[in-house]
């Protein structure tokens, strides 16, 4: 452990009678936030072995934050915010193309080529190169968003903060999520992969295959799928009812996500879009 990790660490066991006149607390988790937002630090990763690795203590200093600053004024153009932390800023020098009405707070990172419509990202998220947050999508807390993504319109990524070991949304390297998804409570969508419009996925969500019926996981659309939202029958002693489910109707070839046309075409064999 750094000798930062356990500063934080030992802060977070005192958060109770935390305030912001323990100027000691906040010099130590600015600076965490100021690594999260240049990319020095990030809440979570994929490791090589496919397990999601949480770093617990920066999920304290985020919590930590809300302790120790008190409410601030702050503008931007003509509009005004009153809120514990300040929107990111200098996206010229980050690379980022930022189209107003888009918010980012301060303590997220945005890789370079990232393009933000109208939309918010929280602190913690980040946000790989050349992914594409359109317009009023959200990105929440912690969300570890990967490169070359698509969040179609009005796509809802969880924030996880609370409580700090608990894995946060993952979408990896080259997914689709189309419009009006809500992939949240530590949900992973797997490289390559696309969901159909409006397809609700969470840890317990099950996900089955198509072709076998088989359930393949809860909450975790593999890599290279196309997954969209569907219902499966179950028997209740007051009768017959249809839960949620997500339905893998494909697997993907390397470089057949890109096709748009033969996806769409997928897709509208299933009275499904993106």
């Amino acid at each position: 452990m750094t000798s930062l990790e356990t500063r934080i660490d030992r802060w977070y066991d005192e958060i109770d009678g935390l305030d912001p006149n323990n100027l000691d607390v906040r010099r130590d988790v600015e600076l965490v936030i100021t690594k999260l937002d240049d990319g020095q630090l990030r809440v979570a990763q994929v490791l090589a072995s496919g397990e999601v690795e949480v770093h617990q203590w920066i999920k304290r200093a985020i919590l930590l934050l809300f302790r120790v600053r008190g409410l601030e004024v702050s503008e931007a153009g003509p509009f005004e915010y009153h809120d514990r932390l300040e929107l990111k800023s200098d996206y010229g020098r980050r690379g980022v193309r930022v189209v107003p009405g888009a918010i980012a707070r301060r303590g997220s990172f945005l890789s370079p080529g990232v393009i933000l419509m109208p939309s918010f990202v929280n602190i913690g998220a980040w946000v790989g190169p050349g992914t594409m947050v359109d317009t009023w999508a959200t990105v929440g807390s912690c969300a570890q968003i990967g490169s070359n993504v698509h969040l179609a319109g009005g796509v809802g990524i969880g924030g996880v903060l609370e409580p700090p070991n608990a894995v946060p949304v993952v979408i990896e390297d080259d997914a689709f999520i189309g419009s009006r998804c809500m992939v949240v409570e530590g949900a992973r969508v797997g490289r390559g992969s696309i969901l159909g419009a409006g397809t609700i996925l969470n840890p317990s969500i099950p996900v089955i295959d198509a072709e076998s019926g088989e359930e393949v996981s809860r909450g975790h659309v593999p890599e290279h799928c196309v997954a969209v939202s569907a219902s499966r029958r179950r028997e209740f002693p007051g009768g017959e009812f249809y839960l949620p489910c997500v339905l893998i109707i494909r697997r993907l070839d390397e470089g057949e996500r890109h096709d748009k046309a033969a996806l769409n075409a997928i897709l509208r064999d299933h009275g499904v879009s993106t």
